[in-house]
């Protein structure tokens, strides 16, 4: 996994933390006075950047939570098939299977072999992002 570590009050609306093992953006962080026995809570709000779903955490601000970390790669897309998609790493010559995103996702376009595609890694899953023109 790609990840790294940083308390909660390094966190800032708008970065990336791991909640419940998805990856997400954050969207809200609100965090609460210190009290008389305990240290000040955060609550985080974010959503998935994998699975679009809204996720909460609730954590001290100085517990430690994972970031992760975002790999973004070109490839060049090999052959579509029914529900992923055959890229090649024009580095590497590594062909590997995404899964393949809706026409929606890439902005109304259909994939075709010949293509290049941005491709991000985050936590060992990879995804199509955008159509290279």
């Amino acid at each position: 996994m790609s990840t790294r570590t940083v308390t909660v009050n390094q966190l800032k609306e708008g970065g990336l933390v791991v909640i419940d093992g998805e990856p997400c953006k954050i969207i809200s962080i609100s965090v609460s006075k210190t009290g008389k026995h305990g240290a000040a809570k955060a609550r985080i709000e974010g959503i998935g950047l994998l699975d679009g779903k809204r996720h909460s955490l609730i954590a001290s601000t100085d517990d430690k939570v994972e970031v992760p970390v975002i790999e973004r790669k070109q490839a060049q897309v090999i052959a579509v098939l029914k529900d992923t998609v055959q890229l090649m790493d024009p580095q590497t010559y590594e062909i590997y299977e995404v899964q393949k995103p809706s026409p929606e996702e890439l902005g109304g376009k259909e994939l075709q072999p010949g293509m290049q595609v941005m491709v991000m890694q985050i936590m060992n899953v990879r995804k199509i992002e955008k159509i290279i023109e």
